[in-house]
């Protein structure tokens, strides 16, 4: 339950990383009350799931599904970079919060 709690943590992590882009400033209601609530969401999961899983697995494998969804949706939706490097970082990103998982106790 906890690896559950923590993906989902990581994913809206992601959606918050994405909505700072939106609350331009935190000077539009809307997206700045959505990226807060899902800041709160996405701590409020982190800190469930550290009770039981090392917090420092926690915490980097948290980070780590953040940044991986922020740059894929940044790539897809946001004309940023698209290049041979960042998908290959992307992709040692993937296996590096995978290998967390898989050495996790």
């Amino acid at each position: 339950m906890p690896w559950i709690l923590l993906v989902i943590a990581g994913l809206l992590e992601t959606g918050w990383a994405i909505g700072l882009k939106y609350t331009e400033g935190f000077t539009k209601p809307v997206p700045s009350v959505l990226t807060i609530a899902g800041i709160v969401a996405s701590m409020y999961l982190l800190a469930l799931a550290a009770r039981t899983l090392p917090i420092g697995t926690a915490y980097a494998v948290w980070v780590g599904i953040g940044t991986f969804g922020a740059m894929v949706l940044g790539m897809l939706f946001l004309d940023e970079p698209v290049n041979a490097g960042r998908i290959f970082f992307l992709i040692l990103l993937m296996v590096a919060i995978i290998g967390l998982k898989l050495t996790a106790h």
